[in-house]
């Protein structure tokens, strides 16, 4: 499996929609494009704090005011998914 863009809606607490995308972790603007174009929903708005998120975490939400139209669902998650990716494990003792 390739590295993936994971984009799904999240409703009253619940996932709503979702899709997978093949995606670069240095450039996920077209993943997003596209997800968000099969979603049928806008582009969020990329701004400086989703790209801190997307670079320290591989991840980040939006909002719906990140959105130029009105959208049924409370925010949209992305996240990148590299499946021959080591699993981190915490360093902290009290999960040892």
């Amino acid at each position: 499996m390739a590295t993936a863009l994971w984009v799904r809606t999240i409703r009253h607490h619940r996932l709503d929609k979702q899709i997978v995308e093949p995606c670069r972790r240095d450039d996920p603007s077209d993943a997003l494009s596209e997800a968000c174009r099969k979603l049928d929903i806008s582009r969020p708005l990329w701004l400086d704090k989703n790209q801190r998120e997307w670079d320290d975490f591989g991840q980040t939400r939006f909002l719906p005011d990140a959105f130029m139209e009105s959208v049924t669902f409370d925010r949209l998650e992305i996240e990148f998914i590299d499946p021959d990716a080591k699993k981190k494990r915490s360093q902290d003792p009290r999960n040892a």
